[in-house]
C-alpha cells in the first residue's frame, strides 16, 4: 500500500507537470495565432519566456523565503537540541545532506522545507510545533520535510510558480495588445474556421490563468500526500505521522505568513485544514482528515 501510493502520486505529478507545459504551449499558440497568425511562433516565444522565468525564480536564494516568513537560522545543536538532532537523524535516513535549520517564532505548529536541491535545502519549524510535538511526532514532521527535499518537491513547486507567472505575463500582454488595437484582421477571418479559431484563442487566453492556478494547487496537494507517505517510509511509523496531523487539526492560523509561501507548509498556515472556505480545487493542501485516512489505510 505504501509503495503503491508513492508510485501513484509520482505518476500524478508527471501528468500535472505535462499539463502545465501543454498549457503554456497552448496559450502561446493562441496568442501567436490571434495577433500574428502564427501559432508556431507563439509557442516558441511562450517557451522562451517560460524558460527565462524558471531560470530567474529557481536562482533565488533560500534566504528570500526565510526572510519572508521571519525565520531565524540556528547554527548548532545547543540552540535547539531536540529540533537539530531530529533534522540530523531524518536527513541521514533520507540520505540527503544536513539542511540549514530555521525557527519561526509563532505559537501555531507548522513547518516547511525550501531550497533548489538537497545540497542547498533548508527546513523551518515554528516554536509552536516544537512545544506540542513529542519526539515521535517531531520525527514524523521532519520526515515529511525531508521527503520534500529528497523528492525535489520544492523545485517542482518553483517550476510551477514560474510557469504560472509566465502564463500571467502572456495573458496580460495579450490583454494590453488587444486593448490598444493590436489584433490583426485578415480576410480569411470571415470563414467559419477563422472565426472559430479566433473565438477559441480568446477563450483560452481568458481561462488560462484559472487553469494554471488549478494545476498548481493540484500539484501542491499531490506532493503533500506523497510526503506523508515518504515520512512513513523513513520513520517506519505511520502512527507518528497520524498523531502529528491530529494535533495540527487543532492549530490556530499563523500570525504572520507570506501568502506566496503558504503552499510550502506541512498544513495550511492560514486555516487549520478541517474545513474549506473555498472549493478544494483552489486549496494548497488536502484536508487533514483525508491525509489521516490515507495513512490509516496503510
Amino acid at each position: 500500500m505504501l509503495y503503491q501510493q508513492i508510485a501513484q502520486n509520482k505518476r500524478k505529478t508527471v501528468l500535472v507537470m505535462a499539463g502545465f507545459f501543454l498549457l503554456v504551449a497552448l496559450i502561446g499558440a493562441a496568442i501567436g495565432y490571434l495577433f500574428a497568425r502564427s501559432a508556431v511562433g507563439g509557442v516558441i516565444i511562450a517557451g522562451v519566456i517560460a524558460l527565462v522565468y524558471m531560470a530567474v525564480i529557481i536562482g533565488q536564494s533560500t534566504d528570500v523565503v526565510m526572510n519572508m516568513n521571519n525565520a531565524r537560522e540556528i547554527h548548532s545543536a545547543q540552540e535547539a537540541p531536540a529540533l537539530w538532532h531530529v533534522v540530523e537523524d531524518m536527513a541521514m535516513v533520507a540520505q540527503v545532506p544536513m539542511p540549514r535549520v530555521f525557527i519561526i517564532d509563532d505559537p501555531s505548529p507548522n513547518a516547511f522545507a525550501t531550497g533548489n536541491n538537497p545540497e542547498h535545502a533548508a527546513v523551518a519549524a515554528t516554536t509552536g510545533l516544537m512545544e506540542i510535538m513529542n519526539r515521535e511526532e517531531l520525527e514524523a514532521v521532519m520526515g515529511h520535510e525531508m521527503s520534500h527535499v529528497r523528492n525535489y518537491d520544492i523545485r517542482l513547486q518553483t517550476i510551477a510558480l514560474a510557469l504560472s507567472a509566465a502564463i500571467s505575463m502572456l495573458v496580460n500582454f495579450a490583454g494590453n495588445f488587444w486593448w490598444f488595437g493590436g489584433s490583426r484582421s485578415d480576410d480569411d477571418d470571415d470563414n467559419s474556421w477563422g472565426v472559430f479559431a479566433i473565438l477559441g484563442s480568446v477563450l483560452l487566453i481568458i481561462l488560462a490563468p484559472l487553469a494554471a492556478t488549478i494545476a498548481q494547487m493540484a500539484l501542491s496537494r499531490n506532493r503533500e500526500y506523497l510526503a506523508d507517505a515518504g515520512s512513513v517510509e523513513l520513520t517506519r511509523n505511520p502512527h507518528g505521522m497520524i498523531s502529528a496531523l491530529e494535533k495540527l487539526k487543532e492549530a490556530q492560523p499563523m500570525k504572520h505568513v507570506a501568502p506566496s509561501s503558504s503552499g510550502l507548509y506541512i498544513s495550511d498556515p492560514e486555516e487549520n485544514g478541517r474545513h474549506r472556505r473555498f472549493s478544494d480545487l483552489f486549496a494548497t493542501h488536502p484536508p487533514l482528515d483525508a491525509r489521516i485516512k490515507r495513512l490509516e489505510q496503510m
